[in-house]
């Protein structure tokens, strides 16, 4: 009730709208968050320091980045904010944290994990030189530094953030060598009438194309990637690719921004224990959740990009819906139309979803038409042939029995931007459904920090949730 500790983990869209419902409830949330500031990767705020406008950061989404930055604002003395903080673990009933070399463990009464998305990546030869960078990093080097990622940038994937990271590149003046995607344009034809379900979104989508061409910037549809030239020592060269009239080209710049959509964030659903399934139009595993963000673990609540890509305003709808249910599972009362109305929107909103899934597909065919000396997993430089051996030589079929052996998904990222392209390669390797190779489980911590960190008593006046 009144008293109960409730941690929202993530302050992006999802985030803060959890934050808002359960503060409007008379709690105060403790909110963790990675970043240093609110609005998470969509709505990242600029350094305090800059000064380039919203319309310029956002475009067409500028008002409404401006409104969750304000109530953001309005919230910072009725939640206990914690930036620069990260959510490494989880176990039964307690979020486990580190913020600038000292750890925390908070219990909690119920988890609302709003851990948003990453870059959705399938590896090309030479994606390893220095240069390629996923469109996500380039969004915030143009967000939160104010530069490009080089001089010339080819945009290469597939999916709605390939446009807008190019327009953004585009309207900050930024060279654009082209956006390359992968997916041919009938796709879209075809998957229109889901896209329907948004069709404000839909024609904002057709205008940032739109846009993209007046400025007389290449955009093509049904490339297929050979290969990102260049050199160890020089870097990125130039972005060889065959048109969908089957002409191989090369496309001369020094960088390339390169994603296939997004990937939820889903290793702290995995810590808790979730309950993962695998869905087929995404080719990929996800964690279950009911109608309004109940994960399989009680307590446990799944909201935003973090459990399903919806965007921001499905993210914001979900972040509500999942404080909704946590009060309500608290002992709150909730009314029921407030319910069922987000209900409906996060339902729309998941039909578009479906719809840029049928339009923008995840390009597995890909996965098996890679040169054995392609580079896969970047952090432990693990080939595709690699992969291949450990999978047909040794038995390696499942995810983490091939990572055990060759050691794919070890560094850094964990897998995030290696292990759905991974699994795809051994499908591919051994004829077998993707869904059969698994996934690569999540392991504590989430991310690297300091084996110098200490631990932090938890601080008084925080036991039921009271802001410090």
């Amino acid at each position: 009730m009144a008293g109960s500790r409730v941690i929202v983990v993530g302050a992006g869209p999802a985030g803060v709208r959890a934050a808002e419902i359960l503060a409007e409830a008379g709690l105060a949330p403790i909110v963790i968050n990675e970043g240093s500031r609110d609005g998470g990767q969509i709505y990242r705020r600029q350094p305090d320091n800059f000064s380039r406008p919203p319309s310029k950061l956002y475009g067409t989404e500028a008002a409404k980045a401006t409104a969750l930055h304000a109530a953001f604002d309005g919230l910072r003395r009725r939640v206990d904010y914690r930036p620069d903080t990260l959510a490494w673990n989880v176990t039964p009933g307690v979020l486990h944290t580190v913020h600038h070399g000292q750890t925390q463990d908070i219990p909690f009464d119920a988890l609302i994990v709003c851990s948003g998305a990453t870059d959705r990546l399938m590896p090309v030869k030479g994606w390893n030189l220095s240069g390629t960078y996923s469109l996500g990093a380039a969004q915030i080097a143009l967000k939160a530094q104010a530069v490009s990622i080089g001089r010339r940038v080819a945009f290469l994937g597939t999916g709605p953030l390939l446009y807008l990271v190019a327009s953004q590149y585009q309207a900050a003046g930024a060279e654009v060598a082209g956006v390359f995607d992968t997916s041919p344009f009938a796709l879209r034809v075809k998957a229109l009438p889901k896209l329907l379900a948004r069709p404000a979104v839909l024609a904002k989508g057709l205008a940032l194309v739109a846009k993209l061409k007046r400025a007389g910037i290449p955009v093509e549809t049904g490339v297929t990637p050979v290969e990102i030239a260049g050199t160890p020592d020089a870097g990125v060269s130039g972005l060889v690719l065959r048109d969908r009239a089957g002409r191989v080209r090369e496309i001369a710049c020094d960088a390339v921004a390169l994603g296939y959509h997004l990937r939820p964030e889903t290793q702290l659903a995995d810590l808790a224990r979730c309950d993962f399934a695998f869905d087929a139009e995404s080719r990929q595993w996800l964690p279950t959740i009911d109608a309004d963000g109940r994960s399989s673990v009680p307590g446990v609540y799944l909201a935003g990009d973090g459990a399903r890509i919806l965007g921001a305003d499905g993210a914001e709808a979900a972040g509500a819906l999942a404080a909704l249910a946590a009060l309500r599972d608290l002992g709150h009362d909730v009314a029921d139309g407030r319910i069922d109305a987000l209900r409906r929107d996060c339902a729309r909103m998941d039909r578009f979803r479906r719809g840029l899934v049928e339009a923008f597909p995840w390009p597995a065919a890909n996965a098996a038409a890679l040169p054995d000396e392609t580079v896969v997993c970047r952090c432990e430089a693990i080939t595709a042939g690699e992969l291949r051996r450990v999978a047909r030589a040794m038995g390696a079929t499942e995810a983490n029995r091939a990572k055990a052996f060759s050691r794919v998904g070890m560094g850094r990222c964990q897998g995030r931007y290696c292990g759905q392209a991974g699994a795809e390669i051994i499908a591919a390797a051994i004829d077998t459904p993707v869904e059969s190779v698994g996934r690569l489980r999540g392991q504590a911590p989430v991310k690297p920090f300091s084996l110098s960190a200490t631990p932090l008593a938890d601080q008084k006046g925080t036991e039921q949730g009271t802001p410090a």
